[in-house]
Parts: structure tokens; C-alpha cells; sequence
């Protein structure tokens, strides 16, 4: 590469005829080729120094001893903000003379040139080098180095985690080249290890001086669900959100904010001092210290249900003070029930304290305390034999579980549902959730329970059957239902009866059917029991033996076969139809 100041001026050549103008006997092409040869000799695609003689945002202006001066894109120096008129710098030159006459020069071809060499000696070196961040790119930044795009990964910026990759675009920053792909070309820079060495120090500065109960300055560098991350200058922390307030965080941000300065108190940390608890609510009094001395069991105090679980309601009634409500101090019903169903978090409640011990720092609360016990006056508002409105809470095969009013339940027993109805489930005859009329027949106070009835509404229609059903009475019945054993007839006064198979044949033989309509003599009728035994084919058979002659003499030969047909037809439920028979005979002779 050519120097000015090695260029020699032409030993022949008369400078005094020159100066004087007098310079006749020069020719044109002596004075030219004396010009040329003063300056540098450079050739196309060839790398260049040259001295910055203009620097202004558009352009640079460049003067490599040529003929010409060379202009180049101020973009082209963006990695080098500090350029200043007087600095030398290599140049690519593109072209010694365009259209214009203008020496077209590149720096940004210059770097490129020497690029690859000059950046794997940088990772070689672990040598500063200087870099312009062009753009975002997924994961990072684009970083311009010696004419090169290099990656910057986004956690080599800082050794804070970046929120806004924005702001460094367009800075000049320094960084060192931490890999190089050599195969791809592709090359990794860092910030962050230029500062990571100064702060490994600080770092261990600062952690032989720590100790349990200390209390630091410190910055918030991070907020996560769990805690914060405080910076306590090289070394960071964490403060749990359990740590953050003596009441109840669910979100960190409503206590701290990023980059805020705070003091925080060392609670912990492990043998290698890596992990550092901090505690940012042990810098206040504990609430519970500051309780009124005068809060007793049995009080009433007001709250803010905070957190709510199946099991229970954690009231606040203080900042950092809180009580419990379990589920079963919420309801004097028997039924425990999840606590979602009574409380929700925001609600506002009273309670009455049931528990309070200042030492372990806890406190139990009831809300059901706040009513009178319902069965505290059981006697009073529901008596032997009064009637109410319960709601079926639930079905067993014994009977149905009623509620009367919160915390008063009952049993309406299978057998108490219907006085004729025979009733095999409760689904039978209700539904979980409907209203139900019932009878109160007996208190339990003890074990909080009513025994109750539905049927009880209403007269025992078994009293009037007594007199309608008499045994040899004939009434008209549907056949509602057929089983091996006979057959269930309701009858049209109401009652409902019962015929075994051989009862069921009619006239013509056949046997009765499902939904057939007939009439049924009573063969037997039991109060007590509920029972009616029911026949069709007595009607047809009696009528036969009512038309037969009757002659006085051969009455008793003739009725003899007759008792014993019949009691050979009959089962023991047949005893009354026998006596009556029994009693004609008697009155005949």
C-alpha cells in the first residue's frame, strides 16, 4: 500500500518555468504524467487506509491520497458511533472513477475482507470488540460485527432478565464472540460476559458478608406467581410470596413492583450461600401482636372471607389476622355440605369466635351461631301431630329423608307413605327435591331427628273397608298387575286385593287376565294385616249352588260333600265363608 510521504517529486522536471507560467516547452501529457505519478497508484477491489477528512450524518468523506476523494454511507460506521475527522480507516475501493468522476469507496467490504479472520481471533483472544445492534430476531438481537451479523442471544444481553429488547436496538455496544460455527458461519457474541466476571466478584464480596437476620437494600429484578426476585447487588434472592405480607398475597404485583428498591431481611440461606431466602413482611410486627387484648370467645367480629375450601372459610378480620369457619359452624344442619355452597372469597361476613389461642396464632369462627338452634325449642315449633311442608333431601329403601327448615331433618318411613298404596322403593311415590306434606309422629332431640308420616294426612280408609269388604261380598276390580302367585285386583271402591291362580278361573276355564275387568267375591278380610283376599270364580261357583233344588230330606246327604268341596278348595283364609256355611247347615236340620 502506497504512503504520501513516500512519494518523490520528478528529478528533471523545472519547477521554476512552472511557477512562473512559463511553461511552453512542458507538453500537456509531461504535466499529466507528473501529476499522476505524485499520487497514490491503487487499483480496483483493493483495500485501502485512508484518512476520515468529513464525517456528517449522510455521508463519510475519505481521502485515500488519490486523485479523488471517496465518499461512503455513514451507515456503514454505525458500529463505530465515535468516528471523528482525522481517524484512519480501511476502505474497499469499488470504483476509481464512476459516471461522475467520483472514487467509490466501501468500508463495510473492507471489514468483510478481513472479517472472518479478525472474529475468530477475537474468540481466540477473548478479546472486547466493538458491535451495532441492527434489529430483533426470534430469541434475541442481530449484532453487526466487522461487517458480520452476529447472534446475540436475549439472555447474553444482561445479567438482569431483558423486559423491553426494543431499547437496545440501534445501540454501539461491547462484546465478546463466546461460539463460532465454523462450518455455517455463524456467529454467537455476549454482553453479559464482559460484566460477569466484575460482578462474580462483587458477588463474593457480598455473600462472605451475609448473615441470617441482616437487613439489605435490594431491587426487585423479577416478579414470578411464587415470590420475587430481589438483586442484592450481584447476588439475588428470593422472597416467597408466604414472605411477602403478613396477609394473604395472591398476586405479587399488588405488594411490589419491578425495579422498585425495598428492604429485605435475610432469612436463610444453604451452606454454599447460592440460594438466599429473604422476608420482606418479618420488617412489621406480627398483627397477632397487635390484637385487641380484650377480644374473647364468643365475641362477634366482622371479616373478609380471604380463602374458601371444601372444608372450610378463612375470614380475615385484621390485616394478617384470620380465622376459620369449618364447614359444619356454618349450617346447624346435619348435612355437610362443601363450604362454596355458604361462602364465597370477597364476601363480607360476621361470626362469632369459638376458639382463640394468641400463641399458636389461630382462631376458630362459627356463622350458624349467629341463629338460634333450631332443636334448642324442637317441642315448640314442631309438636306431635302438627303438619308441615319438608323438601325430599334423599332415598333410602327404608323410607325418604326430609328437611323441614335448615338443620331439621325427618324420616318419613316406607310404611308411613300410603295407606293402601303398596310402596316397593320411595322413588315410587316422589322425587328427590319436591315438597312433600307431612305429619310429625315422634321427636328424637337427642339425636336431632323427627320420625314422620305422609299417610297420617289423611283417614285410614281401612276403617270404612272393614264394613265394605265384609268376606262373601262381591265387588267389580281391575287386574292391574300378575305374578306366579296370583294376581293384585284394585277394586272400585278403592282397596286393593289379592287372588291366587285357581281363584282366577272364569266360567268358560280360561284363566283371567292382565287388565281384565271382573267381579270378586271377599273370602277373607284382615284389618290388621292389610289383606284382602279376593275370587272370581266363587261368584260363578256360588250362583251354581243357589240355583240348585233344594229337598228337605237329602239335605244333609247332599250338603256333607258340599263342606267338604269347599274346605278342600279353600285355604285356612276361608274360615268365615266355612262358618257361615256351617251355620245353614245347622239351621236346614
Amino acid at each position: 500500500m502506497s504512503d504520501l510521504k513516500n512519494v518523490q517529486p520528478l528529478a528533471d522536471f523545472n519547477w521554476d518555468e512552472f511557477e512562473n507560467g512559463n511553461s511552453a516547452n512542458v507538453s500537456k501529457q509531461e504535466l499529466e504524467k507528473a501529476y499522476d505519478e505524485t499520487l497514490n497508484k491503487v487499483s480496483e477491489q483493493q483495500v485501502v487506509e485512508g484518512k476520515v477528512i468529513s464525517v456528517d450524518k449522510k455521508e463519510v468523506v475519505v481521502n485515500i491520497g488519490y486523485k479523488s476523494d471517496g465518499i461512503i454511507p455513514a451507515s456503514e460506521f454505525r458500529y463505530n458511533p465515535d468516528l471523528k475527522v482525522g481517524d484512519v480507516v480501511e476502505v474497499y475501493v469499488e470504483n476509481q472513477e464512476d459516471k461522475r468522476g467520483q472514487l467509490i469507496l466501501s468500508h463495510k467490504k473492507a471489514r468483510l475482507s478481513k472479517s472472518w479472520e479478525r472474529v475468530n481471533a477475537a474468540l481466540d483472544n477473548e478479546e472486547v470488540i466493538q458491535g451495532y445492534i441492527k434489529c430483533r430476531t426470534k430469541g434475541g438481537m442481530i449484532v453487526d460485527v466487522f461487517g458480520i451479523e452476529a447472534f446475540l442471544p436475549g439472555s447474553q444481553i444482561d445479567v438482569h432478565p431483558i423486559r423491553d429488547y426494543d431499547v437496545f436496538v440501534g445501540k454501539t455496544m461491547e462484546f465478546k464472540v463466546v461460539k463460532i460455527n465454523q462450518e455455517f458461519r455463524n456467529v454467537v457474541v455476549s454482553h453479559k460476559a464482559l460484566i460477569e466476571a466484575e460482578l462474580e466478584a462483587q458477588k463474593k464480596e457480598i455473600i462472605s458478608k451475609l448473615e441470617k437476620g441482616q437487613i439489605l437494600e435490594g431491587t426487585v429484578k423479577n416478579i414470578t406467581s411464587y415470590g420475587v426476585f430481589v438483586d442484592l447487588g450481584g447476588v439475588d434472592g428470593l422472597i416467597h410470596i408466604t414472605d411477602l405480607s403478613w396477609s394473604r398475597v395472591s398476586d405479587p404485583h399488588e405488594v411490589v413492583a419491578l425495579d422498585q428498591k425495598i428492604n429485605v431481611v435475610i432469612l436463610d440461606f444453604d451452606d454454599e450461600k447460592k440460594r438466599i431466602a429473604l422476608g420482606l413482611k418479618q420488617l412489621t410486627p406480627h398483627p397477632w401482636d397487635a390484637l385487641d387484648a380484650d377480644l374473647k370467645v364468643g365475641d362477634r367480629v366482622k371479616g373478609k372471607v380471604v380463602v374458601i375450601a371444601d372444608y372450610g372459610a378463612f375470614v380475615e378480620i385484621a390485616p394478617g389476622v384470620e380465622g376459620l369457619i369449618h364447614v359444619s359452624e356454618m349450617s346447624w344442619s346435619q348435612h355437610l355440605r362443601s363450604a362454596q355452597e355458604f361462602l364465597h372469597v370477597g364476601d363480607e361476613v360476621e361470626a362469632v369466635i369459638l376458639t382463640l389461642d394468641r400463641d399458636e396464632r389461630k382462631m376458630s369462627l362459627g356463622i350458624k351461631q349467629l341463629k338460634e338452634d333450631p332443636w334448642e325449642t324442637i317441642e315448640v315449633k314442631y309438636p306431635v301431630g302438627s303438619k308441615h311442608t319438608a323438601k325430599v333431601r334423599n332415598f333410602t329403601n327404608f323410607g325418604i329423608f326430609v328437611e323441614l327448615e335448615e338443620g331439621v331433618d325427618g324420616l318419613i318411613h316406607i310404611s308411613d307413605l300410603s295407606w293402601t298404596k303398596k310402596v316397593k322403593h320411595p322413588s315410587e311415590f316422589t322425587q328427590v327435591g319436591a315438597e312433600i306434606d307431612v305429619v310429625v309422629l315422634e321427636i328424637d332431640k337427642e339425636n336431632r331427628r323427627l320420625s314422620l308420616g305422609h299417610k297420617q294426612l289423611e283417614d285410614n280408609p281401612w276403617d270404612a273397608y272393614e264394613s265394605i269388604y265384609t268376606p262373601g261380598s262381591v265387588h267389580n276390580g281391575k287386574i292391574t298387575e300378575m305374578m306366579d302367585k296370583g294376581a293384585v285386583i284394585t277394586l272400585d271402591e278403592g282397596g286393593e286385593g289379592f287372588a291366587t291362580p285357581k281363584h282366577l278361573v272364569k266360567e268358560d276355564g280360561t284363566q283371567a287376565q292382565l287388565g281384565e275387568e271382573l267381579p270378586f267375591k271377599v273370602i277373607e278380610f284382615v284389618k290388621d294385616t292389610k289383606r284382602i283376599i279376593l275370587s272370581h270364580s266363587r261368584t260363578f261357583e256360588q250362583a251354581k249352588e243357589d240355583t240348585k233344588p233344594s229337598r228337605k230330606h237329602s239335605a244333609k246327604k247332599e250338603t256333607a260333600p258340599a263342606i267338604n268341596n269347599i274346605a278342600a278348595s279353600t285355604t285356612l283364609g276361608d274360615l268365615d265363608a266355612l262358618a257361615e256355611l256351617k251355620a245353614k247347615m245347622e239351621k236346614g236340620e
